[in-house]
């Protein structure tokens, strides 16, 4: 019988089932509370801002997003099938209003 050998702590390995459920727990209170990672990157020379860069990260359930406010994705044309439509539809109504005013005007001659 041969038994798994101790780690340097004392303690013995992790089998691969703990560290997945384990990692799979983090991730799932990661996703439910949410995570925010800020940072700014900023380069001067000689006491002149030459780049800002604002990096903001949001790590977070689409449900904790939305409890957030945060949406974006629903009113993003390059997402949101719903959004393409609706500029679309205000593409439609823009060009329709035109349309009818030209031919009030050329009416009018």
């Amino acid at each position: 019988m041969t038994l798994p050998s101790r780690l340097p702590g004392g303690g013995a390995p992790a089998s691969a089932g703990e560290r997945g459920s384990s990692l799979a727990d983090i991730l799932e209170r990661v996703l439910d509370k949410g995570v925010v990672i800020a940072g700014d990157i900023r380069i001067d020379l000689l006491d002149i801002e030459l780049l800002t860069v604002k990096l903001r990260l949001i790590v977070a359930s689409v449900d904790k997003a939305k409890e957030m406010g945060i949406d974006w994705w629903e009113t993003d044309p390059a997402l949101s099938s719903a959004a393409r439509r609706d500029e679309l539809s205000d593409e439609n109504e823009q060009l329709r209003h035109r349309v009818a005013e030209l031919e009030g005007r050329s009416d009018e001659r």
